[in-house]
């Protein structure tokens, strides 16, 4: 078993059985905290589920700006931190000399939970990082009968989550609905970023004519690391917030929510759907 994953035994209830309770091993969605250092100074500390690690970590880089592609990088390795046991939950990322360090401001903690990446930024402003990929003008074309089968997939792909139930997904999509990677995490967050740290690594940046799919709902983080990104359209499973959407808009970006069955709500870009 990995480390994604561990086991642990619950008492199970159903009253409408008897006896209503019975002692079964159940299977729980891993989460530990990974610190982000760059250049050997600690820059992030976030609660996610173990693997994929160095993605994660070059993904969260390239959404809070620090970084535009895999060259600004020139190493990054997971390091055995100071547990013992040994756990791994250390990515160091050493920058280009001619990368500008990234700003440490006391106002703005990069302390991030499993479920909120933006906790303790000062202010929006803080946050509403310009992307250095320009979207709006993007010619993708998506037909709705496309869209309406990536939950499906992203779905059917979701293999932890099969075990577990507790984890978030996110996948990058073509434009004819082939799903090119998955990453599962205790963090909706966590997931994109593991994404787009695939992406930046292969050298795929910006991801035009592409689709990002979420199983939760959108956010406003999740919003800004698509246009970071350069990805034209983000579809969720559920809803989307008011900032996510206003920052859509703002992107000229596509943002669908509540994709489910044959049903959607196109709140930004209307265009780049057909019928």
């Amino acid at each position: 078993m990995g480390r994604n994953v561990t086991r642990r035994t619950v008492v199970s209830v159903d009253l409408g059985a008897s006896p209503p309770t019975r002692r079964r091993p159940d299977e729980l969605a891993a989460e530990e905290p990974l610190e982000i250092r760059v250049r050997k100074k600690p820059l992030a500390v976030t609660m996610r589920t173990p693997g994929h690690d160095i993605d994660l970590a070059m993904g969260f880089l390239l959404s809070e700006g620090v970084i535009g592609k895999a060259d600004d990088v020139l190493t990054a390795q997971l390091c055995a931190g100071t547990d013992t046991p040994n756990t791994y939950n250390v990515v160091d990322v050493v920058l280009d000399p001619h990368v500008p360090p990234p700003v440490t401001d006391p106002s703005r903690n990069f302390y991030t939970t499993s479920s909120c990446g933006v906790c303790g930024k000062a202010s929006i402003d803080a946050i509403r990082t310009r992307s250095k990929f320009e979207v709006a003008g993007d010619p993708l074309e998506m037909p709705a009968r496309v869209l309406a089968e990536l939950p499906e997939t992203l779905r059917a792909s979701q293999r932890t989550f099969d075990r577990t139930g507790g984890l978030h997904a996110a996948g990058l999509f073509t434009a004819a609905g082939d799903l090119l990677v998955l990453r599962e995490d205790v963090g909706r967050h966590n997931a994109v970023d593991k994404v787009l740290g695939w992406a930046l690594r292969e050298g795929r940046l910006p991801l035009a004519g592409h689709v990002l799919m979420v199983s939760g709902r959108a956010s406003f983080e999740l919003t800004q690391k698509a246009w970071m990104a350069g990805l034209p359209l983000l579809a969720a499973v559920s809803a989307p917030s008011t900032l996510a959407a206003e920052l859509a808009d703002e992107a000229g970006m596509t943002l669908v929510g509540f994709l489910r069955g044959q049903r959607m709500n196109i709140y930004t870009g209307a265009q780049r759907v057909t019928f």
